[in-house]
């Protein structure tokens, strides 16, 4: 019950900010071209109508066409779904993966936590986009393959932070006991240690979607993302490059979805991030 009313007001600090609530619209209305992309798009987005070459936007089609005669607007719509499929799915890997790694690492000590500090340093040493186009260039892609790249390349974090989490939290009274009644290693880090830890977690999660649809977008425009004929906005980006005169629309509008709804998701995070802090809820 007291879990219960502590995210209750959590979730009422979150909606009295303006911008956090406008934020959470935009990307729930993102969510909802995802999630309901067929009924949204007014063509099969994979439909090419030669006939129909780098048209302007128009009555047919409101955002124009592409260099193969694909609707823009369906094909913009479609693309929505595949950049939240592996933005969401990346991060849950990579937070399942990092905050078990990390309660291992903080909690154990001693050689374990050398050598998966020492690994999730050497990921962190390299750029997420480097990284990610080695293992793309090795492994291949596709939606399920990038997730899990995306995923790895990104759990260092979650490591780090688990990590930092543990140390401090291990020490307290209430782990302390658990140890006395008896309590294994493993209960205790999942009973005690993991739900005193949520609060960051959340935070992170919510602001590693942004960055690893916008680090998607990018393998994409580079070509080593998503393979045509699947839409996908950095995809669509890199194609709309070479027609900008014929259809400007064709490259800027995925473009915009992208900053749209990555700076969208930051400013939900920063959100979420001020309505768990204890100060803002009276708690300290």
């Amino acid at each position: 019950m007291k879990n219960n009313g502590r995210w209750k007001k959590t979730i009422k600090i979150l909606f009295t900010r303006k911008i956090a609530a406008f934020s959470a619209a935009v990307v729930l209305l993102f969510i909802a071209l995802a999630v309901f992309a067929p009924f949204f798009a007014p063509y099969d987005p994979n439909y090419a109508d030669f006939s129909s070459y780098l048209q302007g936007p128009g009555k047919d089609h409101l955002l124009g066409t592409d260099n193969y005669g694909r609707d823009v607007l369906s094909r913009i719509i479609y693309g929505t779904r595949v950049s939240l499929i592996i933005g969401v799915f990346a991060v849950m890997i990579a937070c399942v993966a990092g905050t078990f790694f990390g309660m291992i690492a903080g909690y154990f000590g001693g050689i374990t936590d050398d050598i998966i500090t020492r690994i999730m340093e050497a990921i962190r040493a390299i750029p997420q986009i480097i990284l990610a186009m080695a293992l793309t260039a090795v492994f291949g892609s596709g939606i399920r393959n990038l997730a899990i790249i995306l995923g790895i390349s990104s759990m260092a974090g979650y490591v780090r932070m688990m990590r930092g989490q543990v140390l401090t939290i291990k020490q307290a009274d209430y782990v302390m006991a658990g140890k006395l009644q008896g309590n294994k290693n493993f209960r205790l880090m999942f009973k005690h240690i993991l739900p005193n830890s949520i609060s960051p977690i959340i935070v992170m999660m919510t602001q590693q979607v942004g960055q690893t649809i916008l680090a998607e977008a990018g393998l994409s425009f580079l070509g080593l993302g998503i393979s045509a004929p699947t839409a996908s906005w950095g995809g669509m980006v890199s194609d709309g490059r070479l027609f900008l005169l014929q259809n400007p629309v064709f490259a800027l509008t995925p473009g915009v979805c992208v900053a749209v709804l990555v700076i969208c998701l930051n400013m939900f995070g920063d959100g979420v991030r001020d309505a768990l802090d204890p100060r803002l809820r009276g708690e300290v």
